[in-house]
């Protein structure tokens, strides 16, 4: 009964010091008073974070999720506190880890070492235990003195090394491990799942950043979430790659993507197309994919009997995406300058509905901006005396400025 009293003390005393610490005029503090309390407040937070954790693990031990017909503690801890199950598993792996960790958590309680570099740490524990048993030393001055990203780059080269001493074929192993899923969704998504080996992996992520990178350099405002960023980039080099005229053929074609859709269908908005691998699509995405394509005539005779297949033929010539690219050089949406690479010849007055593929009724748009376009309720776009104007959804027109840095500064 007397450890229950005492821990009841300690919570009343930490409740105590907290509504202390709100009735506390900060906003009257001198800036000096006001840094220093907040790191003592810091280091406060990761002395009580430590003590957390070893209660954490001390729970675990005694099987208190059982008794509560839980199957885990992280799964209790989730429930009784809703917290996300990952943070509560992480803590559970950070809480155990550090019960073979005493250097460690008596740099914590000095105040030597950061809660954070402490997890760090536990990672490393985690994933070499036997290792960590000799290196915990050197590994917590290298907490000490080295800042959270030097210390992450520190920990994988140790981990890299013990797992060499341990197990000299595992980098063999690793690569062994490499998948990749993906697969279309009922939806009419497509799902991607899987683990790359670090050289293809490093491959993946220095191709994505390229992309990033440029975009990221362009004037343009994007709204887009990080990962659609990633999404809208991995799209951009898989285009690339099918665009190249070096790739191998396959049943005498370069592969490329593949629509089919009924001609007759094209100028109503309600036509549906159908993509090889993800199936239907609207009207919407017909339009804007058969904007810059090649088109295959297919006459049929029923639904299944073929009478007549015409030649590949490309919706804009080469010599004239070649005339488009000279005056546009690049995306031509009010503050855009995605490069040509990355642009569709859009037909400003649509092909299907009689517009001609003329160099004036061309315009070049990004993959992002051809798509806003063509979106039901998107940007509109019209040809004013031969000039493009584009207009917001409520009908406002968007006025193309230059780029800040490209204006005079005079």
């Amino acid at each position: 009964m007397c450890s229950v009293r005492t821990a009841k003390g300690a919570a009343a005393s930490a409740s105590a010091i907290v509504l202390a610490l709100r009735e506390e005029k900060i906003a009257d503090l001198p800036d000096a008073a006001a840094e220093e309390s907040f790191s003592e407040l810091q280091l406060a937070i990761d002395q009580l974070e430590l003590e957390r954790l070893r209660r954490l693990a001390d729970l675990e031990r005694r099987g208190i999720h059982q008794r509560e017909g839980h199957v885990s503690a992280a799964t209790w801890l989730a429930a009784t506190f809703r917290t996300p199950v990952a943070h509560a598993q992480a803590s559970l792996r950070t809480a155990r880890s550090l019960g073979a960790m005493p250097l460690t958590v008596r740099a914590v309680q000095e105040g030597d070492v950061s809660l954070s570099g402490a997890r760090m740490l536990a990672i490393a524990q985690l994933a070499e235990p036997e290792a960590f048993l000799t290196s915990e030393a050197t590994l917590v001055e290298a907490a000490r003195t080295l800042s959270i990203r030097d210390l992450n780059r520190a920990t994988s080269f140790w981990r890299e090394r013990a797992e060499q001493q341990r197990m000299p074929d595992a980098h063999e192993r690793r690569i062994a491990r490499r998948r990749l899923h993906a697969s279309p969704t009922l939806d009419g998504m497509v799902r991607i799942d899987g683990d790359l080996d670090p050289e293809t992996g490093e491959s993946v992520l220095t191709a994505l950043t390229s992309v990033l990178d440029s975009e990221a350099r362009s004037a343009a405002p994007d709204e887009r979430t990080p990962a659609q960023r990633r999404a809208d980039a991995l799209g951009e080099i898989c285009r690339a790659h099918l665009d190249r005229g070096d790739r191998a053929e396959v049943a005498g074609e370069r592969p490329h993507v593949t629509m089919t859709v009924d001609a007759t269908a094209l100028p109503s908005g309600s036509v549906i197309g159908e993509l090889d691998h993800t199936g239907p699509v609207g009207g919407h995405v017909v339009r804007r994919l058969i904007c810059d394509a090649s088109v295959t005539r297919v006459v049929m005779a029923g639904r299944s009997e073929p009478l007549d297949v015409g030649r590949r033929t490309p919706v804009v010539s080469a010599s004239m995406r070649k005339a488009v690219v000279a005056r546009d050089r690049h995306c031509r949406f009010p503050g855009c300058d995605r490069p040509h690479s990355w642009c569709d010849a859009h037909h400003v007055r649509h092909w299907a509905d009689g517009g001609p593929t003329a160099v004036g009724n061309l315009l070049l748009l990004c993959r992002r901006h051809h798509r806003s376009i063509h979106q039901p309720g998107g940007f509109g776009l019209e040809l004013v005396e031969g000039q493009p104007v584009f207009r917001r959804p409520d009908g406002s027109v968007l006025v193309d400025e230059p780029c800040p840095a490209a204006r005079d500064p005079g």
